[in-house]
């Protein structure tokens, strides 16, 4: 945590289906003696996206929604833009909760605490004061996954006026309460007077949103849930739980669709899935700017975890803490990467050189990488330390795995470690090289 500039941490530990531990280490607000318990209030971004989708799955198990209608069917203050040449797909929810119903908008900033928030419609519209561009369709619905928050705020509409009140109170009726999680809210900011409440930070470890202390998340589907480690844990367990036997909070048939890959994406309806067999999991990640958080639940076992921390390096932690963890217990189909040294070097000549991604790959192949490794272009360059990739101007040292494959290893990939192959022919040259992590590959040609 010091090293990271972390200055709280929680964590749960998931055995057998069970909450084994809660533990809070460090302090809420930095300089100050304030320790993060096991009920400390922690945002914890898109995480937030789990919740949404248990939520909308239990009102599909009521008989309020439907995952393969017409979302606008719902809709009364807004209506869904055509797709790419007037595209008039229908979209539903199964698309919008698995990222595969073609929208933009990535994700959202945080805005400052005396700044003014938008509403649902102007963050839909892309309308002052809302920060983010307008809503569209920039695929054909169901034909490639990309990773949109603005999809999740199409979900929120749809709860909102299917119920005829504030998704907030939908997610206290119809998740928090039958789940126990009774300090979890989903709130744009919770007021300045909010007691055992995590404070935000910056990458050094400076208190930012001052004087009160953390940033407004107005748009609450995507990244508005505030909760504690305690209750995420209650989240995973439920849901684990609906999947492995019936009589949970969603049906046991729903909650297997839940768990089931969207194609051509690497999502559920909600979480992440990777891994096979007994090392299947869901898992998530949040990265709000000063917030950082992680939970994943193995589907067979009920083992899992809960990161949440108050840092904008939380996430760098969060992968420490996770790699821990599963060494320590012994979980099945880990994705960390064991190295060892390598006398690689008289090839690296050969890697060295400027690749371009094959762009007529099929989607369904590059899994997550696809949107989460967007680079069209990389070089690798040999220095006095060894091989070293840049993409986007930004250069990571590459450790040797085999002769001829890589580790990255402050490359951020959920639940696993991004990896290069290079692809080394009989006439011993390189023309292309694979790019490898969580589930998916890219290829890229050497120009």
């Amino acid at each position: 945590m010091g090293h990271r500039h972390v200055p709280g941490v929680a964590i749960a530990i998931l055995r057998d289906g069970r909450l084994e531990s809660v533990r809070g280490y460090g302090t809420r607000s930095a300089g100050r003696a304030l320790s993060v318990g096991r009920d400390t209030l922690f945002s914890v971004g898109s995480v937030s996206k789990v919740a949404t989708a248990a939520l909308c799955l239990k009102l599909v198990s009521l008989g309020i929604l439907d995952l393969d209608l017409d979302i606008g069917r719902w809709l009364t203050r807004w209506r869904v833009p055509s797709g790419p040449a007037g595209d008039a797909a229908a979209v539903t929810l199964r698309m919008l909760l698995s990222h595969t119903a073609g929208f933009n908008v990535h994700g959202f900033q945080d805005i400052a605490p005396d700044a003014p928030m938008p509403t649902l419609i102007q963050t839909l519209d892309g309308a002052a004061p809302a920060l983010n561009k307008r809503l569209e369709r920039i695929d054909a619905a169901g034909t490639r996954s990309r990773y949109s928050g603005g999809g999740y705020m199409i979900v929120q509409a749809v709860i909102e006026d299917a119920l005829g009140v504030s998704f907030g109170s939908a997610a206290s009726r119809y998740l928090f309460a039958p789940l126990g999680m009774a300090r979890s809210r989903f709130d744009a900011a919770p007021p300045a007077d909010t007691v055992d409440i995590a404070h935000a930070h910056d990458g050094a470890g400076r208190a930012v949103a001052v004087p009160r202390g953390w940033q407004s998340f107005p748009e609450l589907a995507p990244s508005g849930l505030w909760t504690t480690a305690g209750d995420l844990a209650r989240l995973v367990l439920g849901l684990g739980a609906s999947y492995r036997a019936p009589g949970g909070l969603l049906p046991q048939e729903l909650a297997v669709d839940m768990m089931t890959a969207v194609s051509p994406g690497p999502f559920g309806l909600g979480p992440r899935l990777a891994g096979e067999g007994a090392a299947r999991i869901f898992h998530h990640a949040g990265a709000n700017d000063s917030y950082k958080a992680y939970i994943e639940g193995n589907l067979a076992t009920g083992d899992g975890l809960v990161i949440v921390t108050n840092g904008a390096n939380g996430d760098v932690l969060g992968d420490e803490i996770r790699n821990a963890v599963s060494d320590a217990l012994a979980w099945p189909g880990d994705w960390s990467v064991q190295t060892a040294l390598i006398a690689a070097a008289s090839l690296f000549e050969s890697f060295v050189g400027h690749y371009e991604r094959r762009m007529d790959q099929d989607r369904a192949l590059a899994g997550i990488l696809d949107t989460t490794f967007s680079v069209g272009s990389l070089e690798i360059i040999r220095s006095a330390e060894g091989l070293q990739m840049i993409a986007k101007g930004k250069s990571r040292a590459l450790v040797a795995v085999t002769s001829n494959r890589f580790a990255v290893p402050d490359a951020y990939i959920p639940a696993g470690t991004l990896q290069l192959s290079f692809d080394r022919g009989a006439d011993r040259s390189v023309r292309s090289l694979t790019v490898i992590g969580g589930g998916g590959a890219l290829l890229f040609d050497r120009a």
